[in-house]
């Protein structure tokens, strides 16, 4: 099995969608960052404007437990 060799793709989905995705909300790259690592929560209205971005069930964006 051969391994991935760097992170490029990876690194483009890091970095690339949130700065997409704060442009499309009108939000500081910041702001999305800490959303993705949890540093900081968005509101639900928010959450539900991502969702509809991303073309997801906003149910896909969050963890009952």
């Amino acid at each position: 099995e051969r391994k991935d060799l760097n992170r490029i793709k990876m690194v483009l989905v890091e970095k690339i969608v949130p700065v997409k995705l704060s442009e499309q909300l009108g939000k500081d790259p910041t702001t999305v960052s800490k959303w993705c690592t949890n540093q900081s929560q968005p509101t639900l209205e928010i959450l539900l404007r991502i969702a509809e971005l991303l073309e997801v069930n906003y149910t896909e964006l969050v963890r009952v437990e």
